[in-house]
């Protein structure tokens, strides 16, 4: 059902003749689009929201950050256009799908008799995008006339990195022209009555250790093999790993952003049964938190290689250093605005430093103050997970979360820099 021009503005709360939400059948149709890895639909993306543009009467610019990845822009102009301007930002890939374990097709955006919608992408992304869309919808039906200017911004390629996309786009001097003073950008769910909300990431460190050892004949026992040395290397992450896991399990304080977590992904070496070789190479996945020492931590993995032995040396895949976190301070403009509207509601908040990586880590990088919020409350966790849903009573509350929350941002008073 494709959403009247004027049905969703009046709230976005008509339904269609089978009964259901307008703003639920676009998500649905959203869901549908298979901008699924490692070959994204992004045209289809963008015709679709070519479409939304059009009904919402909002300009949108698309830039080809990189061959193939295009960002597209719809631009809600404030009153006063000259202050900066708040984002909307959302991503429009989705991971991959293990088919044969899901319910129902990952694609068909099937609605069960409870109201839970099951494809890929109901809590990763695609749900905020439409929130943000049908409540700039509602605002601009309610004839609101917001001071600060808002943008919606749709990138590609967050799944994989972002790196043809939100990381190439901030570098873009048209990024610089949207003079973006606060982002919103996608959290998580939360299983109980309150909201998470993300004021920092931890910094994402792909790193292999390579072991060069003395090869030989598998029946001897040959002095310093690789094997050895990997051996040890193994057992100095791992047994961080144990420490940080304990910390986490032992502090009621403690997030799993709050400490650093170690996982080995990939162990490689070897040629034949007997044949000891000259070389075997362990790679890691570490995620940490913005209060680590990041200089004084990879003293210590230097340290594990050398105690290793010798000629153990590492190289990274990836080294993200960006530790920038946005005030939660009551005093700061932004987040009283943002918290304010959230007490408005009745909304609890739980702050907290994102597990994993979003595109709010590109956009922290160059300055500018990001919180990551997906209001889906009495949700269990299912980004990247099989049977991955979102219940559509939980998706129309967040629709109204964002008016509230658009509304509260775009009215920031102007600061004394801006005056």
């Amino acid at each position: 059902m494709l959403p009247d021009k004027d049905g969703p503005g009046v709230g976005g709360r008509q339904s269609s003749p089978e009964g259901e939400d307008l703003s639920v059948s676009l998500f649905r149709e959203y869901l549908r689009l298979k901008t699924v890895h490692p070959d994204p639909d992004y045209d289809a993306a963008l015709r679709f929201l070519d479409r939304i543009a059009e009904e919402l009467d909002l300009p949108m610019r698309k830039i080809e950050v990189c061959p193939g990845r295009v960002v597209a822009i719809m631009t809600w102009e404030g009153k006063n256009p000259t202050l900066k301007s708040v984002l909307l930002n959302s991503h429009t890939d989705v991971v991959p799908v293990y088919q044969e374990h899901w319910k129902y097709d990952a694609f068909s955006a099937f609605k069960d008799a409870e109201g839970n919608i099951y494809a890929r992408g109901t809590q990763d992304m695609k749900c905020v995008t439409i929130q943000y869309i049908q409540a700039v919808r509602r605002l601009k039906a309610e004839g609101r006339k917001l001071m600060r200017t808002v943008h919606l911004m749709f990138v590609p390629d967050e799944e994989v990195g972002g790196h043809k996309g939100m990381e190439s786009f901030v570098k873009n001097p048209e990024f610089q022209k949207l003079n973006i003073g606060f982002a919103l950008d996608e959290g998580l769910a939360n299983p109980g009555e309150a909201f998470t909300v993300f004021y920092g990431e931890r910094n994402p460190w792909w790193i292999t250790i390579h072991c060069p050892g003395s090869p030989g004949h598998g029946s001897r026992f040959v002095e310093n093999t690789a094997a050895e040395k990997l051996r040890h290397v193994m057992n100095s992450f791992l047994d961080f790993r144990e420490k940080e896991k304990q910390r986490l399990n032992t502090s009621e304080c403690f997030t799993l952003g709050d400490v650093t977590t170690v996982n080995m992904t990939m162990v490689k070496g070897g040629m034949a049964y007997n044949v000891i070789p000259a070389e075997m190479d362990v790679s890691f996945d570490l995620r940490i938190p913005p209060t680590v020492n990041l200089q004084e931590f990879e003293r210590q993995i230097k340290e594990w290689c050398k105690e290793a032995g010798e000629d153990v040396t590492y190289e990274f895949a990836q080294k993200h250093m960006n530790q920038n976190m946005t005030s939660t301070e009551e005093n700061d403009p932004w987040w009283s605005a943002f918290s304010a509207a959230c007490k408005a509601m009745n909304i609890t908040l739980e702050k907290e430093i994102f597990p994993a990586a979003t595109d709010s880590r590109f956009i922290r990088a160059v300055g500018i103050p990001a919180i990551g919020f997906s209001p889906m409350n009495r949700t269990p966790i299912l980004l990247h997970d099989h049977n991955e849903f979102l219940n559509e009573k939980v998706f129309l509350k967040g629709i109204s979360v964002f008016e509230r929350l658009i509304s509260a941002l775009a009215s920031v008073p102007a600061f004394p820099d801006e005056a």
